[in-house]
């Protein structure tokens, strides 16, 4: 079978790449005293923050020990985990500040925020890279390889239905023709047309439409 363009992994890079830009967009253009535009962002972050955190989380769990299988040293997963609580502590910190716009709705706190996220995206930003440059060329080469396959029948498992269907309703949303041809090869076509749209409405209806408030992708 030919190597995919891309990994799973990648393709949600992208999705924490369009919704950090999202963000950032959303909140350079808040004004000032918006308390329902500040509960939509604020909305749109959780959903954001709570698919970061599930992914990395997983990767601990699922993926590094297929990773150590296929040859990567534990020394670049070790390091890999260290930028993971970087980003966790960068997290916790928009959390704090995107709740205290949910709050107030003033254009100070959106600041705050716009700040906060911004060092979200410089540390999403390091460790995403850090992981594709190693990532990439092992998923290429060992796609068929039974702990990567393993690894992918595991992730499937680890969420419930719902938090699936949204998961690929968000990893969809904005995609790239490159990232969804990549991700036609691993997820059948009736999956991604059907199950997010049946089991995933609650990201089309509430969280989209948050970002095409603000015109952003």
């Amino acid at each position: 079978m030919t190597a995919p363009t891309m990994s799973m992994n990648k393709i949600i890079h992208g999705a924490v790449r369009r919704d950090l830009a999202r963000l950032k967009a959303a909140l350079a253009a808040f004004t000032d005293g918006d308390q329902a535009r500040a509960a939509q962002l604020h909305k749109g972050w959780v959903f954001f923050d709570e698919e970061l955190t599930r992914h990395h989380e997983g990767e601990h769990r699922i993926a590094w020990p297929a990773l150590i299988q296929v040859g990567v040293e534990q020394a670049t997963l070790d390091q890999w985990d260290d930028e993971h609580e970087a980003l966790a502590a960068a997290l916790a910190d928009g959390r704090t500040a995107m709740a205290a716009l949910a709050a107030s709705g003033s254009r100070a706190d959106a600041d705050t925020a716009a700040a906060a996220v911004d060092r979200v995206e410089q540390v999403a930003g390091t460790h995403l890279a850090n992981e594709e440059a190693v990532s990439e060329p092992v998923y290429a080469e060992h796609h068929d390889h039974p702990a990567i396959k393993e690894m992918g029948k595991k992730f499937s498992r680890d969420q419930p239905l719902r938090t699936g269907a949204e998961f690929f309703a968000w990893v969809t949303h904005g995609a790239s023709a490159e990232e969804m041809a990549a991700l036609k090869r691993d997820v059948p076509g009736p999956v991604l047309a059907i199950v997010p749209r049946l089991f995933g409405r609650r990201y089309y209806k509430e969280i989209a439409p948050i970002w095409a408030t603000s015109g952003s992708f």
